[in-house]
């Protein structure tokens, strides 16, 4: 079969043998920088798709639940709009979003003080004790396939994600900054600041 791509491509060379593209070197690294992030976050993406089939990290809460109890857990309560803003949402995302984790029995709302026509949602017991377990199981996972990493690795790799993230939030969710609800910068602050309050798995509710 004709291959189609650019000579930057890897290609399959003799007996399936897959050829390295040129500037990238054994260890996956090469003179283009950007090159190599651009497709490990693709692959990184697929990988996290995989390992959310092939385990059950996910089986109390699914991905969206656990951030949006997380954020909670690290900003406090808040209603629909400061939520949204936090998470980079539209407000009727959001709103559909609590909606079913109220059903569920996982956040729960209340009227807000100063206006009643507005409600506060904060996690239930039942979330808290789902978000702390589903935390457990995957820093148990992380801990396990980054085994062999020394602590200088994964410090460096820590630091590495959350520029990652601050920078997307930046670049991509600014417009959802609302005074006085968190921006989504300001949210990947807090969550990483909830992490060094509170290293043992789970919080005080737990």
């Amino acid at each position: 079969m004709e291959n189609r791509g650019s000579g930057s491509h890897g290609s399959a060379g003799p007996a399936g043998e897959v050829r390295r593209p040129e500037g990238l070197g054994t260890d996956g690294l090469g003179s283009d920088a950007v090159e190599v992030i651009e497709v490990a976050s693709a692959v990184l993406v697929r990988n996290f798709e995989l390992l959310r089939r092939r385990t059950t990290i996910y089986a109390g809460l699914d991905r969206a639940e656990y951030l949006l109890l997380r954020t909670l857990d690290a900003v406090g309560p808040s209603d629909i709009c400061g939520l949204a803003a936090a998470l980079g949402l539209d407000p009727s995302t959001a709103g559909r979003q609590v909606a079913a984790m109220a059903a569920k029995g996982l956040i729960e709302r209340t009227p807000a003080a100063t206006d009643r026509r507005r409600s506060i949602i904060s996690p239930t017991e039942t979330g808290f004790a789902r978000m702390n377990t589903t935390r457990a199981q995957r820093r148990t996972g992380t801990e396990e396939l980054l085994a062999d990493w020394t602590e200088d690795d994964l410090r460096t790799l820590g630091e590495m994600f959350t520029r990652y993230n601050r920078s997307i939030a930046k670049h991509y969710l600014s417009g959802a900054d609302q005074d006085p609800a968190p921006s989504p910068v300001a949210t990947v602050d807090a969550l990483l600041a909830s992490v060094g309050a509170s290293d043992s798995v789970g919080s005080s509710r737990a």
